[in-house]
């Protein structure tokens, strides 16, 4: 890495010009992960004598394989727009690529020692087993391969970890194809997808309710996850269309902005925290869903802080260096 004395980078490794709707999006999944991911971690108990507890039962309709679609879609969609942007500032971005990816996996070890079941490690194998190739493929083609991934994972799986290699080629293919940029001109398509989105899961959902226990291991739970998921992101960008964007923004941006400073220190904040609160081993679902909004509303004046004097977060402004193998502008 190039001395740290250097005051700028090389004009080519400029970062490329935020948009909007892409991280309002990606915080809207970081919100549903955290109450993903606190109960796992605290080991809380979600069945007793062969029922589901209301709480769970919750998280099971309308939050479990509901947020992380989103997020796993969104790293695809990033790295499709990170090798179109450094392809056009270096001549060989797919050595940025795997630079990207192996500091990715690093951070994923690291974090899985708290977090076993977390999720940059696989998304930094599947990105460079899958990606990888991939990018040499034309967009169409791409875009038939992830939307059939997605669908074998949910014939063959019912969901879950399966899901992610056709997600993130999906969202490489979105990213190839220009949508994150055009976001603004398809208000039409957007709120199509939306509509099928929740007819999809008004279907799916009544489906997986017979049989409770087997949510999260059954086809009707995952595809009423990737309709609700679609929902979810759908629905916000129309939100996003209307007076109540500058508040949805000013909430949702900051969070999905610093997603993977947020992502891995929720969880160094949300160890002790549920200790404290005496989660560990509870059922006690209404604290959980306060200890993780705590947990939210203080990274979200964190976030808003931290971007009001830096490019990036702290995480983000690492993973850049190691990617460019540069030392990137820091401060605002």
């Amino acid at each position: 890495m190039s001395s740290p004395t250097r005051t700028a980078p090389p004009a080519s490794t400029a970062p490329r010009r935020r948009i909007g709707e892409i991280d309002a999006v990606r915080g809207l999944a970081l919100c549903g992960i955290l109450f993903v991911n606190i109960p796992p971690i605290m080991e809380m108990s979600g069945i007793v004598d062969q029922q589901v507890l209301p709480g769970r039962h919750v998280l099971d309709l309308f939050v479990q394989e509901r947020f992380f679609p989103i997020f796993s879609l969104l790293f695809g969609v990033g790295f499709g727009l990170f090798l179109r942007s450094a392809g056009s500032r270096h001549p060989r971005p797919r050595v940025l690529l795997v630079r990207r990816l192996l500091a990715l996996f690093g951070v994923g070890l690291l974090h899985s020692l708290l977090h076993p079941g977390e999720a940059l490690t696989p998304y930094a194998l599947f990105g460079l087993v899958f990606l990888l190739p991939l990018s040499w493929a034309n967009r169409w083609v791409n875009l038939v391969l992830g939307l059939g991934g997605v669908s074998t994972a949910l014939v063959l799986f019912g969901g879950g970890l399966p899901l992610i290699p056709g997600l993130l080629v999906l969202g490489f293919a979105l990213a190839q194809l220009g949508v994150p940029e055009a976001l603004p001109r398809l208000g039409g398509w957007i709120g199509a997808v939306f509509a099928l989105a929740v007819l999809g899961a008004a279907v799916a959902l009544p489906v997986q309710e017979r049989d409770p226990l087997m949510a999260g291991f059954a086809t009707p739970s995952g595809v009423a996850g990737i309709c609700l998921a679609t929902a979810y992101a759908t629905g916000l960008l129309l939100l996003l269309r209307t007076p109540l964007r500058g508040v949805l923004g000013a909430v949702l941006e900051p969070l999905g902005r610093m997603a993977l400073t947020n992502y891995v220190t929720a969880t160094l904040l949300l160890i002790p925290l549920g200790h404290l609160a005496g989660l560990h081993g509870s059922s006690a679902y209404g604290a959980m869903a306060l200890l993780a909004t705590g947990i939210l509303l203080l990274q979200l004046l964190w976030s808003r802080f931290w971007l009001a004097r830096f490019r990036q977060g702290p995480l983000e402004w690492a993973w850049r260096c190691f990617t460019w193998w540069d030392v990137q502008p820091f401060r605002r």
